[in-house]
């Protein structure tokens, strides 16, 4: 199993002026401890069940072009893109620039969106469920077609290209991995198995997990999809420094399900040096799990 950090926290010792240098810090210290992945959130601001709104937040793919320059082998995405933010077009060559400038290291993590909050404070359209979910399909669509050779016109409901030119193309071959975030079993699953390599799963608990799978698999042979294709990850809500044994021995049941990859945050005034300590007591151990 691969550990993965998920940067969430911008309430940093030193103000505004201190982010970029303990974000940086931070992604190199998860790199030489071995993690594979260093993902951000993508929202205009806080999310209240985190902490309160009117804390930092950094714009997502902007930090991640930053990252890029100070690393040189972790998968870089944001966990994940609401597909209200950006228009898809726009998304699939911001991901693009992002895997041309990291040498073929981004991964587009995009979801339905959920945050009404921020869509009203920023005068964003933020349509019902229903009709995010057609919008997240036809995104997906979109990328698809941008990440291969045909350049021509797209036309659905809710977007109609003329062209759909992407130039320079990825670097990754055939491009770069999509993760879909959440559970949903009618339609997130669906479009996992659809259109995605990945998929975060938002469980508590093995047993949610493991059907999760289940649901998944069944869609995958809807869609003549291997799920062993799909990278399964989860967010671990809890700080595997402070019972290490423990954290371990959760993560055991998941591996054992077929989860590839585990994302934990820091929570701590120093994240770089906790980035690190995870090289020591984590990374090697989890790497055993699964195999």
């Amino acid at each position: 199993m691969e550990l993965g950090i998920h940067f969430a926290n911008f309430t940093l010792p030193g103000g505004p002026g201190a982010i970029g240098p303990i974000l940086s810090d931070t992604a190199r210290a998860a790199e030489e401890a071995g993690c594979s992945t260093f993902t951000l959130m993508d929202h205009y601001f806080q999310m209240e069940e985190f902490a309160d709104r009117r804390e930092p937040m950094l714009e997502g793919y902007t930090a991640l072009g930053f990252l890029a320059g100070r690393t040189e082998r972790l998968r870089l995405g944001l966990m994940v893109t609401g597909v209200t933010y950006r228009h898809p077009g726009l998304l699939a060559n911001i991901v693009t620039t992002l895997d041309v400038v990291s040498q073929g290291r981004a991964q587009l993590g995009i979801g339905a969106a959920w945050y009404e909050r921020e869509h009203l404070a920023y005068g964003v359209p933020f349509p019902p469920l229903s009709e995010r979910f057609e919008r997240l399909e036809e995104t997906l669509q979109i990328c698809h077609q941008m990440w291969s050779d045909d350049d021509g016109p797209y036309g659905g409901t809710y977007y109609q290209l003329a062209e759909t030119v992407c130039s320079p193309k990825p670097v990754s071959t055939p491009r770069p991995p999509i993760l879909i975030g959440g559970s949903g079993e009618r339609k997130t699953l669906r479009l996992v198995a659809r259109y995605a390599d990945a998929c975060n799963l938002f469980a508590t608990e093995p047993a949610e997990v493991a059907h999760k799978i289940e649901v998944l698999e069944r869609h995958c042979v809807d869609e003549d999809r291997d799920p062993a294709a799909i990278q399964k990850t989860i967010l671990a809500m809890v700080d595997p420094l402070t019972d290490t044994d423990a954290f371990l021995s959760s993560m055991e049941d998941y591996a054992a399900l077929g989860v590839d990859l585990v994302e934990v945050m820091p929570l701590v005034e120093d994240p770089a040096t906790w980035a690190g300590r995870l090289g020591e007591r984590v990374v090697p151990r989890l790497a055993e799990l699964g195999s």
